[in-house]
């Protein structure tokens, strides 16, 4: 019963991860990323959260 919450949260957290990931693919492009933030404030901010999110997804389906 509990673990149906874990598995909700663990696919919103990864899913979410998974889309900052497309801050990279813009930059690749040469694509600006936000109006009015450097490219470099950007990709620390996106990485960031990107790393927290993927680890909390992976903690999330861990405790399935």
């Amino acid at each position: 019963m509990e673990s149906g919450p874990a598995i909700f949260a663990g696919t919103a957290f990864t899913l979410f991860g998974a889309g900052l990931l497309w801050t990279g693919v813009r930059l690749r492009h040469r694509a600006p990323v936000a109006h009015g933030v450097s490219p470099a404030t950007a990709v620390a901010l996106a990485v960031l959260l990107d790393a927290v999110f993927l680890a909390l997804g992976l903690w999330c389906f861990g405790r399935v």
